[in-house]
């Protein structure tokens, strides 16, 4: 069964409710009709409401049956405008909340923290910033975990050659604590789908065979990660090559459970992760789907404002599936 077919078996006719705040947008129209044809998910377009017609009349798309959630009639308001400043501990009043709220992301957030709908899916139109702060303002992250980190699927060929690049997306420069939480989080996201993780904290050394302050971090993380998360098989510090090619692992590294067999390659900055998936990806003639935003206390994905309706259907049907973890 290939990737996309094994997911979608996952959460197919179970009714997830995800929101889409950009629901004017086409490219979100026609990817929620599909969703929603297929019984994968219970779409929720998010918007005023004449707006959103307008816009699935021009496109040629039935809202029948859809819900369409408009912040300037939304029934539980005044419980949302409360939820939010309970929430937000002193950092908003509720005449800032009922403003603040009005923005379709932060609207779109607090419908998830409040259990109306199940994730989210933004980012065709917004920054990531826009899509990201709502998230961690609001639904947080998992306990143990200090920051969110995004994750590509990375996704090759008929045989569904597939791997996962971590954090490609939203870290600048993460400690070792930080890369620690990031390398555990992979791991996790790695099982969703079906990929077995093995773990590699890439560098520009392996095993020693460079000297810096930026390799140091490398292999403190690798131990805090290994203490994290002990059932893991997690190894560092490796280049690519060693954690890629078996012929270079066996030379470079060969005592490592990991080297020549890595499915899951944390990246120490994000200047690394962000060229090396796209090198993958330009060159390697790998899919790259994501960023996966991984930590969250309940799924936000964050789409790219370059993406086709092809890549929002992708990455609903894959926080769709992140619902169902614990």
């Amino acid at each position: 069964m290939e990737l996309f077919d094994s997911l979608k078996f996952k959460i197919v006719r179970k009714h997830i409710k995800i929101a889409f705040p950009e629901a004017t947008d086409p490219r979100i129209l026609g990817a929620a009709a599909r969703l929603k044809s297929e019984e994968l998910v219970e779409p929720v377009l998010i918007g005023h409401t004449e707006e959103v017609k307008k816009a699935a009349q021009s496109r040629g798309i039935s809202l029948e049956g859809f819900e369409i959630l408009d912040p300037d009639t939304y029934p539980a308001w005044d419980e949302m405008v409360a939820a939010f400043v309970e929430r937000r501990k002193g950092k908003a009043t509720k005449e800032q909340a009922e403003q603040i709220l009005k923005d379709v992301n932060y609207f779109g957030t607090m419908l998830t923290y409040m259990g109306v709908m199940q994730g989210m899916v933004s980012g065709a139109v917004h920054s990531t910033g826009d899509t990201v702060r709502p998230a961690l303002q609001i639904i947080k992250t998992k306990p143990g975990v200090s920051r969110t980190s995004g994750a590509f699927l990375m996704v090759r060929g008929r045989d569904q050659e597939k791997y996962l690049f971590s954090d490609c997306a939203i870290n600048v420069n993460p400690n070792a604590q930080e890369l620690a939480e990031i390398a555990v989080a992979s791991a996790k996201t790695a099982e969703l789908f079906d990929i077995d993780p093995k773990v590699a904290m890439l560098s520009f050394s392996t095993k020693g065979s460079a000297k810096a302050e930026m390799v140091d971090k490398v292999v403190e993380a690798t131990k805090i990660a290994q203490e994290l998360a002990p059932d893991y098989t997690i190894d560092g510090e490796l280049q690519f090559d060693a954690a890629y090619v078996p012929s270079v692992a066996a030379q470079k590294a060969p005592n490592s459970e990991v080297a020549g067999e890595a499915t899951v390659f944390v990246f120490p900055d994000l200047q690394a992760g962000n060229i090396g998936y796209k090198i993958a990806q330009r060159f390697g003639g790998f899919e790259a789907i994501g960023p996966i935003l991984q930590g969250l206390n309940q799924p936000v994905s964050d789409l790219s404002r370059g993406c086709n309706e092809e890549d929002v259907y992708k990455l609903s049907i894959i926080t769709a599936v992140q619902t169902l973890l614990d």
